[in-house]
């Protein structure tokens, strides 16, 4: 009386359920924003790659790498010093972001479009990577059972436990518009000291020994920069520098 009953179909193709994303609750990210908060107690705002968030412990003096090594080579700023690409990003005092306009002006390089940007208050930098002592501290978690792979610890940046000099890694090719890789530290902030002490600030201006001056660190760097933009622009043929002008 009653038909057959319908034939059941069933998939050639088992379902699999989507790929999660591995956890990360020790290694990379965890640990460089451990790193910051923990040892240095510099806030980090949430996100991928970490960020520092400027203007609470320091500002940053952003320039060309090109005119930031020639700068440290004729200074003996004592700061911390990172690479981010082509841009080299110079650690100054908080509050010191707000004097560089004037600062530039009453060194008369107000007038001249240098490529020399300060980052003060609500400003953000990459986290560069710290120094691979610290990495080693806090090993990430690996082996057949861990949720990421096993990496090879990376070599310490260039310069990080050697004097500013020609150990440097020079600055890429010049003209490129932004930064490119990841943010390297040339000279790290060391835990556990007074980072702040060793900031350029203006109330060093006339000090004596070895206070850090933002006066001279600003017109180092802004000679320097000077002397990019000018080495650039003869490089350019004539008809580009005829529009520039």
């Amino acid at each position: 009386m009653f038909g057959a009953p319908p034939p059941v179909i069933t998939s050639a193709t088992p379902l699999v359920p989507l790929p999660r994303r591995p956890l990360d609750p020790a290694g990379s990210s965890g640990q460089v924003r451990r790193w910051y908060e923990n040892e240095l107690g510099w806030p980090t705002v949430p996100g991928e790659p970490p960020r520092l968030v400027v203007g609470v412990r320091y500002d940053v003096l952003d320039v060309p790498a090109e005119a930031g090594h020639a700068a440290l080579r004729r200074s003996a700023a004592g700061s911390p010093v990172a690479l981010h690409g082509d841009r080299m990003l110079l650690l100054v005092a908080a509050g010191g972001a707000e004097e560089i306009p004037g600062l530039l002006e009453w060194l008369d390089w107000g007038s001249l479009p240098l490529d020399l940007v300060p980052i003060g208050a609500g400003g953000l930098i990459e986290a560069p990577s710290p120094p691979a002592s610290e990495r080693r501290a806090v090993p990430a978690p690996c082996g057949p059972n861990a949720v990421v792979p096993c990496e090879p610890q990376a070599p310490s940046p260039p310069g990080a436990d050697t004097p500013l000099g020609d150990a440097l890694p020079r600055p890429g090719p010049p003209g490129r518009v932004g930064s490119q890789g990841a943010a390297v530290w040339l000279r790290p902030p060391e835990p556990g000291c007074e980072v702040e002490a060793s900031l350029p600030t203006l109330s060093a201006l006339g000090g004596t020994g070895d206070a850090p001056d933002l006066v001279r660190l600003v017109n180092t760097v802004a000679t320097q920069c000077h002397r990019v933009r000018l080495r650039r622009a003869c490089a350019q043929p004539p008809a580009m520098r005829a529009q520039g002008r």
